[in-house]
């Protein structure tokens, strides 16, 4: 097994030219964990934002760090002989930085219960696409709000990576899906479930939306105030789940003096949920939408066009042939 690895960098928090791709030891692989041969690694907004010092930067506490939560790859080596999971295995996953180094690199090691195995219809490319954002997206229309027929949800940025997996399921659940976006998303959001969707650029949702009884805010008040406008829309007693860290300061307050429940969330790397998600995708209930595709060289192009905004779907690295 060879001792170190291209990955791509992180020495001082900035700019997307801050992330280089440099010779690094390969991770240890120990107890119940897998090592994992990268072949390609999602990119995520969480990564841009520690990048640029914000997100989960305050724990970092070593550098040179590596970023990147989703991966897909090829097992090399396993937690133990009997594991079902062996060498050579397709699996995916997602892996927790910082407390693990992640998945901007040829190689990761990942705790077992984050792994499961690739879904046989999808390429490394799209697998790599789904975990975070399939695995938030589940956490926040499933687990929350509990997605169901006659429920009429409101997604906010429902084209963006998450956005896309929460109009799926909500609408794989039954629930009525409103969903906001760019004028261009429209047709692709209603093929992928959205009953509405409505063009930010040109129409205040709040003025067409009627009464819903659930918001899924991936947006906050960074944005034109989205989360705080989101409350004159909820039934009294509805329900606002709102996702960006950091995107909305006066969040609990304002949901109190509205009448209306809310909050926050946080994924977790759960195997068990993302073999749930995977046999959707092996099925083609849902899909994954990759929009750009960046070799690991390119980190910095990456991180900059995740963070132009106008991303459909995921952008996701190529780290190696597979």
């Amino acid at each position: 097994m060879q001792k170190t690895m291209r990955a791509a960098l992180l020495h001082q928090a900035g700019a997307a030219d801050e992330l280089a791709v440099e010779e690094t030891g390969v991770p240890d692989r120990v107890n119940a964990e897998f090592l994992v041969k990268v072949v390609a690694a999602g990119v995520n907004p969480i990564d841009a934002k520690t990048r640029a010092g914000r997100g989960v930067f305050g724990a970092i506490h070593q550098f040179p760090a590596v970023l990147g939560h989703d991966f897909s790859g090829v097992v090399v080596q396993s937690p133990f002989a009997a594991h079902p999971i062996k060498p050579g295995d397709e699996v995916f996953g997602m892996v927790m930085v910082p407390r693990y180094s992640g998945s901007y690199a040829e190689y990761v090691s990942v705790p077992s219960l984050s792994v499961v195995r690739k879904p046989s219809t999808l390429s490394h490319i799209e697998a790599a696409g789904a975990p975070l954002a399939a695995l938030t997206a589940w956490g926040l229309v499933v687990e929350v709000a509990k997605a169901h027929e006659g429920q009429r949800m409101l997604i906010h940025a429902g084209s963006g990576g998450v956005g896309h997996f929460a109009v799926q399921f909500a609408s794989y659940f039954g629930a009525h899906v409103i969903a906001t976006a760019s004028g261009a998303n429209v047709p692709w959001l209603r093929s992928l479930g959205a009953a509405e969707v409505i063009d930010y650029a040109t129409t205040r949702f709040e003025d067409v939306v009627g009464e819903v009884d659930v918001v899924i805010d991936l947006i906050g008040n960074v944005h034109d105030d989205t989360g705080s406008r989101s409350l004159s829309v909820l039934r009294r007693g509805g329900l606002i789940v709102n996702a960006p860290t950091g995107s909305w300061p006066t969040f609990a307050d304002e949901v109190a003096a509205a009448g209306v429940r809310g909050t926050d969330f946080k994924v977790a790397p759960d195997g068990n949920t993302l073999a749930v998600i995977a046999r959707l995708l092996e099925a083609g209930n849902v899909r994954v939408h990759v929009d750009q595709i960046f070799a690991l060289e390119q980190i910095a192009e990456a991180h900059r066009a995740m963070e132009s905004g106008h991303t459909r779907g995921k952008i996701v690295l190529k780290v190696a042939e597979g």
